[in-house]
């Protein structure tokens, strides 16, 4: 019986996973300079989490969470997203009676059951910053900076969407007014989102069917009736943008697909992806801690998919690096593994054949493996007390007398 990976989850094998590598180690190198320090969260947690945090009206827990019991009878859930689990650890172990403010990050794998396509798994991976314990819109200001400096530095064309969608004051007169215009247009939408009408009319402005965008076109604004906090933290937001020189599109239809979000939101978008093409989003969620048990913290944060912008990376020419040591006879392969001992001894990625095939199948396999230099010992190299150093990129090959030379050569 040949097994293989489960529809919605895949193998992110070399050189894919030097992608990987490559977003993961730009981002952590990014935001640690802004003061995050890495949370590692558990994969799964309490159902009841994500119901009460992500909302119960919202596609992730309705359709797409993967939920089970375990052998203690407990519901539980694989994790749909990041935000959640960080604030229960955020409240658990205290934080927010010890620190003024908490600046988190992680990277890790998150599950939901949706159709997989390109970027889009069931098993998908996420890195995340989340800030507790700041209010001013300066805060929403500085994280958007973050999140455009990750995405530059990966050299991701990117368009930045943001809007206020408000608080638990002003919302609800937005709500109503929003299902009332809704009523009207009923037939016009999609199953679903005649169904969310009541539970949760925002999710219609973020529907993908044309004819949902049709009736969305001439939708109230909600900017029309944030309360005056909102509306000015809205407008220094804009300000401090502009300040900083991060460009960004006012979209009065993003409303994110979270039930916990308050005021700011925003997206970042890249053209080069379809249908998918958010590639980063986020924003602030100031009653989701108090919400779950823990003080009155405001708090805002941002998720990076890290498999779509996998999608948007070219796949690099290999360089050639690092050093291979063909050996003849049993002699020369013992001095060849000490060798390679003290190479990688000192931080140099080097190979040797353990096969001790002979040396046209060692220079083939070198090749292959894409070194940079090749170190031949043989019976002259032996006799001698020397090495022979060879650069594939040059062809050259020069005399090496000891291994404190060679290790300056390298």
């Amino acid at each position: 019986m040949e097994f293989k990976t489960v529809r919605g989850v895949e193998d992110v094998i070399p050189p894919k996973s030097e992608k990987f590598e490559k977003i993961a180690e730009t981002f952590k190198e990014k935001v640690k300079v802004y003061g995050f320090k890495e949370v590692i969260l558990p994969v799964f947690e309490e159902a009841g989490l994500f119901l009460r945090s992500v909302g119960e009206t919202t596609d992730i827990v309705q359709k797409e969470m993967y939920v089970f019991e375990d052998r203690g009878g407990r519901k539980i859930a694989l994790r749909p997203e990041g935000t959640a689990s960080a604030v229960r650890a955020y409240i658990q172990h205290g934080i927010y009676v010890k620190e003024p403010f908490t600046k988190w990050f992680y990277i890790g794998p998150m599950f939901r059951y949706e159709r997989p396509q390109a970027g889009r798994n069931r098993q998908f991976f996420q890195a995340g910053c989340e800030v507790f314990g700041l209010s001013s819109p300066g805060a929403d200001a500085e994280v958007i900076l973050l999140a455009s400096e990750i995405l530059k530095a990966l050299d991701v064309k990117f368009t930045l969407e943001i809007n206020s969608i408000g608080c638990e004051r002003c919302r609800p007169n937005y709500r109503r007014a929003l299902i009332e215009y809704l009523s009207s247009k009923k037939e016009s939408l999609c199953k679903d989102c005649q169904s969310r009408l009541e539970r949760n009319p925002l999710r219609v402005l973020d529907c993908k069917n044309e004819s949902c965008r049709e009736v969305v076109r001439e939708v109230p604004l909600i900017t029309d009736y944030l309360c005056n906090e909102c509306r000015e933290h809205f407008e220094r937001l804009k300000v401090l943008l502009k300040e900083l020189d991060v460009p960004f599109v006012h979209n009065p239809f993003i409303v994110r697909g979270l039930d916990y979000y308050t005021k700011t939101v925003f997206e970042f978008k890249s053209e080069n992806l379809g249908a998918q093409s958010t590639v980063l989003a986020g924003g602030r969620y100031d009653n989701l801690i108090k919400e779950l048990g823990g003080g009155d913290v405001p708090a805002l944060g941002f998720a990076m998919g890290i498999d779509r912008i996998m999608l948007l990376l070219p796949d690099e020419e290999k360089e050639r690096k690092g050093l291979f040591v063909v050996t003849g006879g049993e002699k020369a392969y013992l001095e060849g593994l000490k060798l390679v001992k003290t190479l990688r001894d000192k931080g140099f990625y080097a190979e040797i054949d353990h096969r001790q095939g002979s040396f046209k199948s060692q220079f083939k396999l070198a090749n292959k493996l894409n070194v940079k230099y090749v170190v031949i010992i043989g019976d002259e190299e032996l006799e001698g007390g020397f090495y022979s150093l060879k650069c594939f990129e040059t062809g050259k090959q020069e005399r090496i007398e000891s291994v404190a030379e060679l290790l300056a050569r390298l």
